[in-house]
């Protein structure tokens, strides 16, 4: 088997198993629901994930890091399917959202790593990069599925158009963090629905140049 370097890492070994990635990251969530974050170790996901800990330590260089990408995984999941309508999409991937946000795995490695990257600024890059920066994608592609119906005009500048998709990822991610992790309100249908008006007004809003 040949040797490659790990495009994450830089390091050079052999290649990574995806099965055993997988085993590692399912068994750092449940670690994690379990034991807490500052019970879990390395030794403990290593054991549940049947692997060496070298193995682990090989991928990942801290208890952080891999927790990020434990978590980076569930947030993969989230999809974008074309519902007919800017509204109707958008209503869809944030109930997905609240309902990942429900499960224990979720909540627990979310706030976790929160809590602790507010004391660890490479901790906070990487959960942008795992996180925030990847799932941007589901903002950028419902904004150019609009315009391709027609409900939204076309771009005018590229910086303008990054700017926006950043602002409506942090709308939603920032109502829909606070009121299921933080208020403890459920995001139901109805909620949501407010929520998405607020959303499609205020992006007409921008578009008219208002």
């Amino acid at each position: 088997m040949r040797s490659r370097t790990d495009p994450r890492t830089g390091r050079t070994g052999r290649p990574r198993s995806t099965e055993a990635d997988a085993a590692i990251l399912e068994a750092t969530r449940a670690a994690l629901v379990e034991l807490g974050w500052s019970k879990l170790t390395m030794g403990d996901v290593a054991g549940r994930a049947g692997v060496a800990k070298t193995t682990l330590y090989r991928r990942w260089t801290s208890k952080s890091e891999l927790v990020v990408d434990a978590v980076a995984v569930l947030f993969d999941e989230l999809e974008l399917p074309d519902l007919g309508s800017l509204r109707a999409d958008i209503e869809h991937v944030v109930l997905q959202f609240a309902a990942l946000l429900e499960r224990p795995e979720t909540k627990t490695a979310l706030m976790a790593v929160v809590a602790e990257s507010t004391r660890d600024e490479p901790l906070r890059e990487r959960i942008r990069a795992s996180i925030v920066d990847r799932q941007k994608r589901l903002v950028q592609e419902g904004r150019m599925r609009a315009q391709r119906r027609g409900e939204l005009p076309p771009d005018r500048e590229l910086r303008a158009m990054g700017t926006t998709d950043d602002l409506i990822f942090d709308v939603i991610a920032g109502a829909v963090v606070h009121r299921a992790l933080v208020s403890a309100e459920p995001v139901d249908a109805p909620w949501v629905a407010r929520l998405s008006a607020l959303l499609v007004g205020g992006l007409g809003a921008v578009a008219s140049g208002g």
